[in-house]
């Protein structure tokens, strides 16, 4: 006896003759997360294990501060960390790692630390900046501590932050030990992982049931796996693994994979904010591969610059048109992962550890370098989503707006290096809009981002969009390399809208109009390049196999444009 379901297509009859099993199969899911850890942790806040120079399990934000194993001056245990500030930038000085609390949980958090000249001062750390040490109690072990309680159950980072005060040298060295509460790496346990802390993030679409990995060794043994998901919900989990080389296969029992017929799915695996493997288009099954080695850099490295090795080889004495079109050639061929992995993209690597350093969702139009942020978005829980003002949830910029382009065409529709995370209702403001500088305002973001009539020294009359001057050497450097990676096609994007044509001139060299492409080498020039970009070109190296070269090498910008 067959069930007859009048004029539904057959996907749909295969999900509704198996809707009970789903109810139970989504019960069961929710019943198996309902186990969460009740007393966050510091993984080796002792400071006993250490691997390759480096303390496991903690993350330094850039060279402004190095940390080495120190077994002379130790509060506790046979090891303490000794930490040089070689940098008056305060921003470079954030030694954390991330925990898990569980709302209505407090937790005491406390760090012993030894001064040695009084010329800095440490700050305690907890989801938040806490107390301060005393710079001028020196030659002796002193301790912050803070009594922290958990609105949501979520992670939040840990750590320190050391500040300059006055008589400060230019280098000065501080010993930290116990921070607690802490296990110590290697003892076992659950919750520690004193080899490859590994982060699987999984987002699925519309029939999640559908969808089952595993991770296996080079002995094809399964190390990990999963299977049994709720419809369009957003996971993440921590895998410990050792050394070795592995493979990830997703499938899709289907075989439409989970991106983009029936929902926006996507999948990552990261290592300390490095993404080692990612995806979403596939059809019945997808397997990547990746090594894990004792030397492989797992944050401790960040901010000492993208390394692009051999990638630019054959690039050397190229200038003008000749070098762009041979940049062009070099990053043509990126793989497009589909506009649903742009969320779990933001997810791991869109977050703010460079300016409140809360991992909240770095939104550039939001965003207030030097002072506190209106609102922040906690990552995946606030995606856009509906929104009547600012701060009601982020979604994905386009900065070269998708109309520019000819509307949702790949791979221009999710190319990582031009999208980025913004608040919904600031995004709509700004609309397709060039980006400019303006004269007269008629919006102002919450961070002074404007849209208005542009200067009249710009050399265009229209509305513009004016970025804060932290972002628009990003956008500039995203926008040349819009028209390097789509050289091939971008002459004939001119008159898709009003708007295209006010930037582009119809060719595939210069391709910018005299007044914008001034504009974009200046900003260029008077914003730099940031570590935040470093950070996000790379990212973005392991999501889609391209690179910015105009991150990575700012002086092809002025060797293509000044050239000609």
């Amino acid at each position: 006896m067959f069930l007859n379901i009048p004029n539904t297509p057959i996907k749909n009859k295969v999900h509704l003759l198996k809707h009970n099993r789903k109810i139970l199969l989504t019960l069961l899911t929710l019943l198996s997360n309902l186990s969460f850890v009740t007393n966050a942790e510091v993984l080796n806040g002792n400071f006993e294990a250490w691997s390759n120079a480096s303390a496991d399990h903690w993350t330094t934000v850039d060279s402004g501060l190095s940390v080495s194993q120190n077994t002379t001056r130790v509060k506790t245990g046979s090891n303490s960390a000794v930490i040089t500030v070689n940098t008056g930038t305060q921003s470079s000085t954030d030694f954390l790692q991330n925990i898990a609390v569980t709302a209505g949980q407090s937790y005491d958090f406390s760090v012993w630390l030894y001064h040695t000249e009084g010329g800095l001062k440490g700050r305690l750390y907890a989801d938040g900046y806490q107390g301060y040490s005393k710079p001028n109690l020196v030659n002796q072990w002193q301790q912050i501590t803070y009594t922290y309680t958990a609105s949501t159950t979520k992670e939040i980072a840990v750590g320190l932050r050391f500040y300059d005060t006055s008589g400060f040298d230019g280098a000065e060295t501080v010993y930290i030990d116990d921070f607690q509460p802490t296990v110590s790496a290697g003892t076992g346990g659950d919750s520690v992982c004193s080899n490859h802390d590994v982060t699987f993030s999984l987002t699925t679409d519309q029939y999640g049931a559908e969808t089952s990995w595993t991770i296996t060794n080079s002995n094809n043994t399964e190390q990990a796996s999963g299977n049994n998901y709720s419809n369009a919900t957003s996971y993440s989990e921590n895998i410990c693994l050792l050394d070795g080389d592995y493979t990830f296969t997703i499938n899709d029992s289907y075989g439409d994979g989970i991106c983009c017929n029936q929902g926006s799915g996507s999948y990552d695996i990261s290592l300390a904010g490095t993404s080692l493997a990612s995806g979403a288009n596939f059809t019945y099954t997808e397997s990547k591969s990746f090594p894990l080695s004792s030397g492989q850099d797992t944050g401790s490295n960040v901010g000492t610059g993208g390394d692009p090795g051999n990638y630019y080889q054959n690039i050397s004495t190229q200038t003008g048109y000749t070098l762009k079109t041979d940049l062009h050639d070099l990053i043509k061929n990126h793989s497009a992962q589909g506009y649903g992995a742009i969320w779990t993209f933001y997810a791991n690597h869109s977050l703010d550890t460079y300016f409140e350093n809360d991992s909240s969702i770095l939104d550039i139009y939001s965003e207030k370098p030097f002072g506190s942020d209106s609102y922040s978005y906690t990552k995946v829980t606030d995606q856009c989503g509906n929104y009547s003002g600012e701060g009601g949830c982020y979604n994905r910029e386009h900065s070269f707006p998708k109309s520019w382009f000819g509307g949702k065409i790949e791979p221009m529709n999710s190319d990582i290096h031009h999208i980025f995370a913004t608040d919904g209702y600031v995004n709509s403001k700004r609309g397709s809009y060039p980006y400019g500088e303006v004269a007269s305002t008629t919006f102002t973001s919450s961070n002074n981002a404007k849209l208005g009539t542009a200067t009249t020294a710009l050399g265009y009359s229209g509305t513009v969009f004016e970025p804060i001057d932290e972002f628009k050497g990003d956008l500039a450097r995203a926008h040349l390399y819009m028209a390097t990676r789509y050289e091939d096609v971008i002459s004939n994007w001119q008159k898709n809208s009003t708007y295209s044509n006010a930037i582009l001139d119809g060719s595939n060299n210069k391709v910018f109009e005299t007044w914008q492409l001034d504009m974009l080498l200046r900003w260029h020039a008077n914003d730099p390049v940031s570590q935040k970009e470093i950070d996000r070109n790379e990212a973005a190296y392991s999501h889609q196999g391209n690179r910015n070269p105009f991150i990575d090498h700012p002086e092809y910008v002025d060797k293509i444009w000044s050239a000609n």
